[in-house]
C-alpha cells in the first residue's frame, strides 16, 4: 500500500460530497424555478379564465347592434393582452454540474489526478487532511473522545482483589501443572495427551481408507497399523534416519532427532515451506551442529498437473506425513508404545543455536558428565519425549489459567461494576484484563520454575524436562504487552483497532 494511499482515498470521498451538496443545491435551484413557473402559469390561468369570459360576453352581445369601431378597439384590445414580448420575459437557465469523466480503462492514479484537477478548478484544498472536511465537529469530537477511551494504550488501574484473583488463578495452574503434569514420559496429562493422538492418527487414517476393522481381526497394534498405512500413503523423500558421505554431519542424525533436525517435519509455516521446497527439487534440510544444509535425494515426482496442483499435493503429502510421525513411527510404537513424534512448533529453531556449556548426567547410575551446548540439550530433551503430544498436556494448565482469569473478571466487571453483560467482555485489550493475566501466568511460571528446579536436583536437562514452555512463552508475550503499554501510554494501540474493524466488519457481513 502506498504512503498516501488513506488520504488519496479520503480526497475521493471529499470530492464526491463535494459533487453532492453541488447536486442538492442544483435541485434547490431546479425547484426554485419550477415554484417560479408554477405561479406564472397560476397567473396565466386566471388571465385566460378573465379573457374567455369577456369573449364570450362579446358573443353573447352579437345580436345587439353596435358601431364597427366599437367592435374593432374591443377585438384589437383583446389581441394586445393575449400578445407576449419573449425580450422582456425573465427566462431562468440551470448551468451543467462540473463531474469527473470515468471509464472502463479509468485507472486508480488516473482518477486521482482527475480529483486534483477537480479540487484545483473548485478551489479545495486537498493538501489538508480530508477527514477533518468530512466529519461535523461533533463527530470529530465524539472520534476523538472514542479513540482517546478505547484505542490508546494506557496503564492498568487493578486494586488488591485483582491482583488476588489473578494470583490464586495462577496458583490453581501452578498446582494443576505439578499434580498432573511433569515430565514427559511421567506426566498424567501426558499419558491423556498420548491417547488423544493415537486416536486422531486412526481417525485420520480412516478418513484417508485405512481399515480399522481388518486391523483388529488380525489382532495387530491399530495405532502402529494406522501410521504404518499413513507412512506408506504420504510417502516424502526427506525421511532419512542418518546421512551417508558427509563425515561427521551424518554422526549427529538419528532415528530418535531426525524428526526435530529435519525442517520439514515441522509442524509450522518453517516446515511446510522445506517440505513443499525438498520435494520440488528432490532434498533434505537440515539442522546440523547449528548449520543447515542441504543433501540430495532420491527423485520423487510430485502429482498434479500444473504448478499449483504440484504445490497443492506438496502440502497434503507434508499434512499426511506430520500426521504418521507425530504418534511416532510405526515400529517404535509396537516397541515401546509411544515412538518419537514430530517437535512442538518453532522448537526446530533451537538448533541453529549450537553454542554454551551445559553439565548432563546420562546415566544416574556412574554419575559420568557430559558437556552439551544448548542445541545439543534441546535435542536431548525431545529425544525424552518433550514433542508436539507433550504440548498438548502442558496447554491444560496454561489455559485454565487464561480462562479462569477471563471469567473472574467478566463477573467481577457484571455484578460488582454494575456494567452490561457486552461491557464485561475480557478483551486482552483492556488494561486491567492484561495486568491480570500477567500476575496470573508469572505466578503460575514462578511455581512451575520452582517445582522444576527442586525436582531436578540441579540438572539442567531434567530442569528443562518439567519446565512448562507454553506457559513461560505466554508470560513472555503478556511481559512485551505490558512493557510496550507502559512505554507507548497515550499512543494508538493498533491491536485495539483491529479487534474494533474485526466487530465491525462481522456485523456488516452479517447484514448481507
Amino acid at each position: 500500500m502506498k504512503k498516501d494511499y488513506l488520504k488519496d482515498e479520503g480526497n475521493a470521498l471529499r470530492i464526491q460530497k463535494h459533487q453532492l451538496n453541488n447536486t442538492e443545491n442544483k435541485i434547490s435551484e431546479i425547484d426554485d424555478i419550477l415554484s417560479g413557473l408554477q405561479k406564472e402559469q397560476t397567473s396565466n390561468d386566471e388571465a385566460l379564465d378573465k379573457m374567455l369570459l369577456e369573449m364570450s360576453t362579446l358573443l353573447e352581445n352579437n345580436s345587439v347592434v353596435v358601431s364597427n369601431d366599437t367592435s374593432t378597439k374591443e377585438l384589437l384590445n383583446i389581441e394586445s393582452e393575449l400578445s407576449v414580448d419573449t425580450e422582456k420575459l425573465n427566462i431562468s437557465t440551470v448551468s451543467e454540474i462540473d463531474y469527473i469523466k470515468l471509464n472502463d480503462n479509468t485507472s486508480w492514479d488516473d482518477y486521482i489526478n482527475s480529483i486534483e484537477d477537480y479540487g484545483f478548478k473548485h478551489n479545495l484544498n486537498l493538501e489538508e487532511d480530508p477527514f477533518k472536511h468530512l466529519m461535523t465537529k461533533s463527530q470529530q469530537v465524539e472520534l476523538q473522545k472514542q479513540i482517546k477511551e478505547e484505542f490508546t494504550l494506557k496503564n492498568a488501574n487493578c486494586n488488591k482483589y485483582d491482583y488476588m484473583i489473578a494470583g490464586t488463578c495462577g496458583v490453581i495452574g501452578g498446582l494443576i501443572d505439578i499434580l498432573f503434569g511433569g515430565m514427559p514420559t511421567d506426566s498424567k496429562l501426558g499419558n491423556i495427551a498420548d491417547e488423544q493422538a493415537n486416536k486422531i492418527t486412526e481417525k485420520f487414517a480412516e478418513f484417508v481408507g485405512w481399515d480399522k476393522d481388518k486391523a483388529v481381526e488380525k489382532g495387530s497394534n491399530t495405532t502402529a497399523s494406522a501410521i504404518g498405512y499413513l507412512e506408506g500413503k504420504f510417502k516424502v523423500n526427506y525421511d532419512q534416519t542418518s546421512i551417508d558421505g558427509v563425515g561427521s554431519k551424518g554422526k549427529k542424525l538419528t532415528a530418535k532427532n531426525h524428526h526435530l533436525k529435519s525442517l520439514g517435519h515441522s509442524p509450522d509455516l518453517i516446515g511446510l515451506f522445506f517440505s513443499i521446497l525438498n520435494q520440488f527439487t528432490n532434498t533434505s534440510s537440515f539442522i546440523i551442529k547449528g548449520k543447515l544444509i542441504t543433501i540430495d535425494t532420491e527423485t520423487s515426482e510430485l502429482q498434479g498437473d500444473n504448478f499449483i496442483a504440484k504445490i497443492f499435493c506438496g502440502f497434503a503429502n507434508w499434512f499426511g506425513h506430520i500426521m504418521s510421525d507425530w504418534a511416532g513411527s510405526s515400529g517404535t510404537v509396537k516397541k515401546d508404545g509411544r515412538g518419537m513424534g514430530v517437535p512442538i512448533p518453532f522448537y526446530s529453531l533451537f538448533q541453529l543455536m549450537d553454542f554454551g556449556e551445559f553439565n548432563y548426567t546420562p546415566n544416574k547410575n556412574n554419575k559420568k558428565t557430559v558437556k552439551l551446548t544448548f542445541a545439543q540439550m534441546t535435542s536431548t530433551i525431545f529425544e525424552n519425549g518433550y514433542d508436539s503430544r507433550h504440548s498438548m498436556a502442558m496447554a491444560v494448565p496454561v489455559l485454565t489459567t487464561e480462562l479462569l482469569i477471563r471469567f473472574m473478571y467478566t463477573m467481577k466487571s457484571h455484578f460488582y461494576h454494575e456494567r452490561e453483560w457486552k461491557d464485561s467482555i475480557p478483551s486482552g485489550n483492556i488494561p486491567e484484563v492484561r495486568r491480570m493475566l500477567l500476575v496470573g501466568h508469572g505466578t503460575l511460571c514462578l511455581i512451575d520454575g520452582v517445582d522444576a528446579g527442586i525436582r531436578s536436583g540441579g540438572d539442567m536437562v531434567t530442569f528443562l524436562l518439567r519446565t512448562n514452555l507454553l506457559a513461560w512463552v505466554r508470560f513472555g508475550q503478556l511481559g512485551l504487552k505490558e512493557v510496550n503499554a507502559w512505554w507507548n501510554k497515550g499512543h494508538i494501540d493498533a491491536d485495539a483497532i483491529d479487534e474494533y474493524l474485526d466487530r465491525e466488519y462481522r456485523k456488516m457481513l452479517k447484514r448481507i
